[in-house]
């Protein structure tokens, strides 16, 4: 090789090297910036201090899923066959196809009587710290076995004849089996219960606000944005905080005055815990529901007294907060809580054949 052809060999490697280290430090500084815009941005480290992104499933590690457990959940979920008179299944309240809601004030049971508080979403609730409006069920697996033996609404007579009309249906003998392996006798409610609990930890449904929450910012529009501040600002995050927007306390409702009836035009006197407890102290305490897919969800309130969601915005910032806000503040929130609108997986919604 010659003199000149050496030195400019020497000078292109020298070139690239000098490139690669830009681009190096280029890619680096791109990086940085990203994590950096991440951590500075005031508006998601703000809802990070009251909210959290959900996941594809609610994990929990005393009821672990399994695809077996999931399909029996399911198959049960859908079995009008848990009713006494076979008349409904928990899908008939908690409708899969309708944000896991039926979209009536208050539900009719296997008895063609109705209750007198309204279904609440199944969807996301295996994020919450207790279930029902009383609270009194601590996780979707207790829960689960509630409504079948509640004789305003499923009407089982117990948990044994819930077993034997279990047992004799031939096709559920394998299904049991397969979802708890190496037990003697799988056909137990306890068994029933873990596995409707299983099939309702895998109704979640992640929206753009779990990305914003993630650290993407502009998941959001400037418009969301804003009515999450106002969301925030106003003081709704006083109660409605956690991973389901709500689910995590019971709460005083109302807790400022005396107008709910008039506001609302119920006819329902609800104790709410104090149902359960006895105790004068939880008169009127409700469990906090959850504002995810609460566009969807109506009506509304404990009793599903109102319709329209703009009014319970209202009607809720009066009642807990003491605010008279303006319909543009209503409308912002609105915006926000839109934000909060995931999707049911087709398939989820669809019943699996039932066994025979």
């Amino acid at each position: 090789m010659s003199t000149k052809q050496h030195n400019f060999s020497i000078a292109f490697l020298s070139l690239a090297f000098v490139f690669s280290i830009v681009f190096i430090h280029s890619c680096s500084n791109g990086n940085s910036e990203k994590k950096e815009n991440y951590k500075v941005d005031p508006l998601v480290k703000r809802a990070l201090g009251s909210f959290s992104a959900i996941s594809e499933n609610a994990e929990s590690a005393e009821n672990p899923i399994t695809e077996a457990k999931v399909l029996l959940g399911k198959t049960l979920y859908f079995d009008n066959r848990l009713s006494k008179n076979n008349t409904q299944s928990c899908n008939t309240c908690h409708n899969l196809s309708t944000f896991g809601v039926d979209n009536k004030a208050t539900s009719a049971g296997d008895l063609g009587k109705n209750g007198t508080r309204n279904s609440p979403t199944v969807l996301n609730a295996a994020f919450h710290t207790s279930q029902f409006w009383d609270g009194r069920a601590k996780d979707v697996e207790e829960q689960a076995g509630m409504p079948i033996t509640n004789p305003v609404e499923m009407n089982m007579p117990s948990e044994s004849f819930v077993e034997e009309r279990i047992k004799g249906i031939p096709g559920y003998q394998k299904l049991f089996a397969d979802a708890f392996p190496g037990e003697e006798n799988p056909i137990q409610f306890k068994n029933l219960k873990k596995a409707i609990g299983v099939f309702e930890r895998t109704l979640t449904t992640p929206t753009k606000f779990d990305k914003f929450l993630q650290g993407d910012a502009e998941a959001l529009t400037a418009d969301e944005k804003a009515g999450l501040t106002k969301f925030m600002n106003i003081g709704c995050t006083t109660c409605h905080i956690g991973p389901a927007v709500g689910g995590t306390m019971v709460q005083r409702f109302p807790l400022v005055g005396d107008d709910y009836k008039s506001l609302t035009g119920s006819k329902i006197d609800d104790k709410g815990v104090m149902e359960v407890s006895k105790k004068e102290e939880d008169k009127y305490m409700f469990k906090v529901p959850t504002l995810r897919n609460i566009h969807k969800t109506a009506p509304y309130f404990h009793d599903g007294s109102v319709a329209d969601l703009n009014s319970a915005i209202k009607i809720m910032a009066k009642l807990e907060l003491n605010k008279d806000i303006s319909d543009d503040d209503v409308k912002l929130i609105a915006l926000f809580l839109n934000t909060l609108t995931g999707e049911v997986k087709q398939q989820t919604a669809i019943s699996p054949k039932m066994p025979q």
